[in-house]
C-alpha cells in the first residue's frame, strides 16, 4: 500500500508563507471554513484566541494550506501546510524543494522572486543542468530550474 504524504513548513507567519508560495507555484490556498471554526469554538474545542483573521476571513491562527488550484476539496491533493513554530530558522534546510519552471527564463523567475522578498543564494550546475538555489522570506531555501 502506497501513502499519501503532506510537507509541512515550520513558519513564524504561516499565511503570509502560504500567500507566498502560493503565488511562486501559481497553488491556491486552501479556503478557510469559518462556519467549522465557529462551531468548534461554540462547542468548546477551540478559543477565540486560536484564531485570527486574515485577508478578510477567520483562520486557524497558527497553519495555513496551499495546494494546485484544481486538486482543493480532492482527499488525494497535494499539499503544503505551514504552520507556526516560536523559533526562527537558524540552520540551513535538511530538505528543500526544486521548483521545475518548464521552459521560463530562470533569470526572469529570480528576479520576480526576489521582488516578492526571496534572496538569492548560489548558482549550482551538475552537466548541462543548473539551478539556483534561492531562500524564501522566512530563509527556507528552495531551487529554481
Amino acid at each position: 500500500m502506497a501513502y499519501r504524504i503532506q510537507v509541512v513548513v515550520d513558519s513564524q507567519n504561516p499565511h503570509a508563507q502560504a500567500d507566498w508560495w502560493a503565488e511562486t507555484l501559481g497553488w491556491a490556498v486552501e479556503p478557510s471554513d469559518e462556519d467549522f471554526i465557529r462551531r468548534m469554538i461554540a462547542e468548546g474545542y477551540a478559543t477565540e484566541t486560536e484564531t485570527t483573521t486574515w485577508n478578510g476571513s477567520l483562520v486557524w491562527a497558527t497553519a495555513a494550506a496551499i495546494a494546485p488550484e484544481d486538486e482543493l476539496g480532492r482527499k488525494d491533493r497535494r499539499r503544503i501546510l505551514f504552520q507556526t513554530v516560536p523559533e526562527a530558522k537558524a540552520v540551513k534546510n535538511r530538505v528543500h524543494w526544486d521548483v521545475r519552471l518548464d521552459g521560463d527564463d530562470k533569470d526572469v523567475v529570480r528576479a520576480k522572486l526576489e521582488a516578492r522578498g526571496a534572496t538569492f543564494l548560489w548558482e549550482a550546475a551538475e552537466g548541462p543542468h543548473s539551478w539556483y538555489t534561492m531562500a524564501d522570506p522566512e530563509g527556507n531555501e528552495f531551487c529554481i530550474s
